[in-house]
């Protein structure tokens, strides 16, 4: 009987080993410094969002360090002014509810009573041991305190930092191109100029639905003849960024706030509140994004959900714009997904681009790095306006 075992060699190059490391590498790099990546995101897309104003401003006359100085100014002082208008009054709130907490759970308790269906809800609500709940949450509150300082510091070094690469572009930009090569140039200012399109875009969506609800609520509670209703209407405003439970967090001071008007009162400002969450989230903000993003429906849950996942709330915010990056950064790179057939109109974008770089390979030959940038910028811009007259 022959033994006719057979045996099997694996042979793994030393270039495929390389290959390995430097991605394992890349991924311990990564989360180790997942929270400057996050800072630098953060920045960019303040500089995308700011970049319009500071060209505006240098238009009319103003240097663009000047530029740069007022619109910080003046940012500062209207989150200030916010600040101040809206954190004393829901405070205020806050203490009240707290203060009266054990009366109205007596009210409810009182009315629940009355139904024999309801009593396993009233003994239930009745055994909840308020003040342990109310100390558990102070206490909660005290230990995210190094967490609060923590945020703070960051914010201050991404504003910083965003400051900076307002105030000289060019630098920043010529860094970015030196480590490119010069054949993707012209490609790499197409996904710039984008990039600042997607996220001016989705920064002035933001503030357009904010604007929006704030106007809504605070003719809504002031026709309710709320006190506080500019403050509630200006914690509307910045809690409707948050998606998914912006609207919740828009709406829960509002019905509280004429809470001590009845059921009726309460009923109306409830139902307006949703009924204008509706509309925002079906007519207003498709209008108001329009074509920037670009995203599917099943594409914008996904973003949402991850960047909840990975970074709580600033993820959920900054979900959308890098998810319309990254599907834009696949188009501009003619990364032929699974499933696409190659088109004529494809075939006519991937001519056009080699023209442009030949181009720019006899423009910029010899030239400086910032000289470099410019000439590719000026090709880029050329290149979307003839896309968009073609569309």
């Amino acid at each position: 009987m022959s033994d006719d075992r057979r045996t099997m060699r694996i042979e793994v190059s030393a270039r495929t080993l390389l290959w390995v490391a430097v991605g394992v590498a890349a991924v311990w790099l990564l989360l180790r410094l997942w929270s400057v990546l996050v800072v630098v995101v953060v920045a960019l897309v303040l500089v995308g969002t700011l970049d319009p104003l500071v060209a505006w401003f240098e238009r009319r006359g103003l240097r663009r360090g000047r530029a740069v100085i007022v619109i910080f100014f003046l940012l500062a002082s209207v989150l200030g002014g916010v600040l101040l208008v809206t954190v004393p009054p829901l405070v205020g709130q806050l203490q009240h509810i707290i203060e009266h907490l054990p009366s109205e759970r007596s009210k409810v308790v009182s009315f629940l009573q009355q139904y024999q269906w309801a009593t396993p809800f009233w003994k239930s609500l009745r055994a909840v041991p308020l003040d342990a709940e109310v100390q558990k949450a102070g206490d909660a509150l005290i230990g995210y305190g190094s967490d609060i300082l923590a945020a703070v510091g960051y914010a201050a070094t991404t504003l910083f930092l965003a400051l900076y690469l307002l105030a000289d572009p060019t630098r920043a930009k010529a860094a970015l191109y030196s480590i490119v090569p010069r054949s993707h140039h012209v490609k790499l200012a197409r996904i710039l100029i984008e990039l600042k399109t997607i996220v001016g875009g989705y920064m002035r969506g933001q503030l357009i639905t904010s604007v929006a609800i704030t106007v809504f609520t605070f003719g809504l509670l002031r026709a309710m003849k709320v006190e506080d209703a500019l403050a509630l209407a200006m914690f509307a405003g910045l809690t409707d960024v948050i998606p998914f439970i912006g609207g919740y967090l828009a709406s829960a001071p509002a019905v509280l706030a004429v809470s001590p008007q009845g059921a009726v009162a309460i009923a109306i400002v409830a139902v307006a509140m949703v009924m204008y969450q509706s509309f925002e989230s079906r007519i207003l903000v498709p209008r108001v994004y329009g074509r920037t993003l670009r995203l599917s429906p099943a594409v914008v849950l996904i973003a949402l959900l991850v960047g909840g996942k990975l970074l709580g709330i600033l993820g959920a915010l900054l979900a959308l714009p890098i998810a319309a990056g990254v599907q834009m950064v696949v188009r501009e790179l003619r990364v032929e997904l699974p499933g696409e057939a190659p088109s004529d109109a494809s075939e006519e974008t991937r001519a056009r681009d080699e023209r442009a770089e030949h181009i720019y390979e006899q423009l910029a030959a010899g030239e400086s790095v910032e000289k470099s940038a410019a000439i590719a910028g000026k090709l880029a811009e050329g290149l979307k306006k003839a896309e968009d007259r073609d569309d």
